[in-house]
């Protein structure tokens, strides 16, 4: 079985990486700094998550503090009960 961190590598590697061999993805990285997602991007990884995990991401969660890196996502969804 996967990890949440594993899930979330991999959904961004084949969606927003692909084909882009110079991009290492680092845990701790930002995704928006290094290029790797813009706003759109943002709001497909939303979208992924709360599909993914049957979670709402309200609004005022939308800050680079819960999604701008593999590991603040990480820890977000553990915030809200995802393991």
């Amino acid at each position: 079985m996967e990890t949440v961190q594993e899930v979330i590598t991999n959904f961004i590697k084949e969606n927003f990486i692909m084909g882009r061999s110079e991009i290492n993805l680092a845990p701790d990285q930002s995704l928006l700094e290094s290029g790797i997602i813009d706003s759109t991007g943002v709001l497909e990884l939303v979208m992924f998550i709360e599909e993914k995990y049957s979670v709402t991401i309200d609004d005022e969660e939308l800050i680079p503090e819960n999604l701008d890196g593999i590991n603040n996502i990480v820890n977000f969804l553990k915030n809200k009960g995802i393991n």
